[in-house]
């Protein structure tokens, strides 16, 4: 089993100053970011936070599986 490198060979190379370096004008220019992506204004998708009736439902359910909870290490339901 022979091994082949599949990196290409830096002297076969187009493009490469001598010691491997890249010059100038032969990189594509970076790209932008993301952040700039989409509408600017906050009119569009505005930010709200929580509804109020999905939090009372979500609040609703820990204070009933907390008041389940100490009844159950009291002894309420044996």
């Amino acid at each position: 089993m022979s091994y082949s490198n599949p990196d290409p060979d830096p002297s076969l190379s187009t493009g490469l100053e001598p010691g491997g370096g890249v010059p100038p004008g032969e990189t594509p220019p970076a790209e932008s970011s993301m952040p700039e992506a989409g509408p600017q204004e906050t009119t569009h998708n505005p930010p709200k936070g929580w509804a109020k009736g999905p939090l009372a439902l979500i609040l609703f359910v820990v204070l009933l599986v907390a008041v389940g909870l100490i009844g159950y290490a009291v002894g309420v339901w044996n």
